[in-house]
């Protein structure tokens, strides 16, 4: 049940969260719904997919209530705007933002944390 309309792969369920970041080495994962501040982050990772083979992108629903392990994580502890963005690396929390982020700060965050 896709309820983000992103050419993105959406995570439905925590386990599914838990297994994409312990499989995979660089991940990104966009917690926001369909509206102006995420799209503009929805649209970076699309594009960025296709640069970027050594990051999987996806997005997952924030009233979804599996998004709990998002939206309660102590990274996000005080984040207001939409949409919670969390990075992971090799499983762990590498580093979270909140609200509307652009190409330039989406490109530097992945490139401190995952490398050019």
């Amino acid at each position: 049940m896709k309820l983000l309309s992103t050419g993105l792969h959406e995570i439905e369920t925590a386990a599914e969260l838990e297994k994409f970041i312990n499989e995979n080495e660089n991940v990104m994962v966009c917690c926001g719904r369909m509206g102006p501040m995420c799209l503009p982050v929805y649209d970076i990772m699309e594009e960025l997919e296709e640069e970027r083979d050594n990051i999987k992108f996806a997005v997952m629903a924030f009233d979804n209530p599996e998004a709990g392990v998002i939206r309660s994580a102590p990274e996000c502890r005080g984040f207001m705007g939409l949409p919670f963005t969390m990075y992971y690396k090799n499983g762990a929390v590498a580093h979270a933002t909140s609200s509307i982020q652009n190409m330039q700060q989406v490109t530097g965050i992945l490139d401190k944390q995952f490398g050019a």
